[in-house]
């Protein structure tokens, strides 16, 4: 900048302040106090510039960001917890916030823009906004009380559940899941009658060690050990996906956001 306009530059500065900004001689130009003080604000201000403009970077590509994570109970799947586990590592500027919630709490999460990803059995209702990934699939087990006499078996002819009580979740909380085990039971010939409903299939699995009646259940959900509940195979006529249980992942695409496209992209590794 020639001189000339650098001086007017600085005057209409030094008069928008109110402040001399600078001690002029004929030999030398120094700062005043009220410039020194103005030097060290605009440094910070364009340090702080530089620091907001490598952040959007960082955000537009990925790296950095929030995300909100909606999931069923996860610890069964040691894959899936060893990829959110290595993103983590791998993009520490990322902060998450986790919430468990049943599939229709999380269907509404994610339809409403309250979370970035699901993960869910299937929410057995139509979603035209949001897309879904098949992550896991796994086979339908009964949960049986030790004591109850089918619990010898190696495997459980469902047909010979028809009579007993039935502990399930509300449908309400996941339609999907929950008519698949109506329509599986159905194929055997009956309709069950659920004596006690539970929110959480941990709850489910409590309430079948109790004694409150048999269930339907993941078989992920088995615990090597236990003393009070067994898990068994069981055999229907029906095909062989009404027989397994998938762990979706959901999205709303309409939703921008790099940093969740990229989580996503690493969770599809563990197929």
């Amino acid at each position: 900048m020639a001189q000339p306009p650098l001086s007017q530059a600085i005057r209409r500065l030094e008069s928008e302040i109110g402040a001399t900004l600078f001690e002029r001689t004929n030999r030398s130009v120094a700062l005043t106090p009220a410039g020194a003080a103005f030097l060290e604000s605009a440094r910070r201000i364009l340090d702080s510039l530089e620091e907001g403009v490598a952040h959007a970077r960082r955000v537009a590509q990925g790296m950095d960001g929030h995300l909100t994570l909606t999931f069923i109970n996860i610890s069964p799947y040691a894959s899936l917890l060893r990829a959110l586990r290595d993103f983590r590592s791998g993009y520490p500027a990322v902060a998450f916030t986790l919430q468990e919630a049943t599939t229709q709490e999380q269907v509404q999460a994610l339809e409403a823009g309250r979370a970035d990803i699901g993960f869910m059995r299937a929410p057995g209702a139509t979603t035209p906004s949001l897309q879904f990934e098949t992550l896991l699939s796994e086979p339908i087990h009964v949960a049986l009380p030790a004591e109850h006499p089918l619990a010898v078996a190696e495997v459980v002819d469902l047909a010979a559940l028809k009579d007993e009580p039935f502990v399930a979740s509300p449908r309400r909380l996941g339609q999907g899941f929950h008519d698949q085990l109506i329509q599986l039971c159905q194929a055997a010939g009956f309709v069950p009658r659920v004596a006690q409903e539970a929110r959480q299939l941990q709850t489910v699995a409590a309430l079948v060690s109790a004694g409150f009646g048999v269930a339907l259940l993941p078989a992920s959900l088995a615990q090597p050990g236990r003393g009070d509940i067994v898990f068994r195979p069981i055999a229907v006529d029906a095909p062989a996906p009404m027989q397994h249980l998938e762990l979706l992942m959901a999205w709303n695409p309409g939703q921008l956001s790099p940093v969740r496209d990229r989580l996503i992209d690493a969770i599809r590794q563990i197929k």
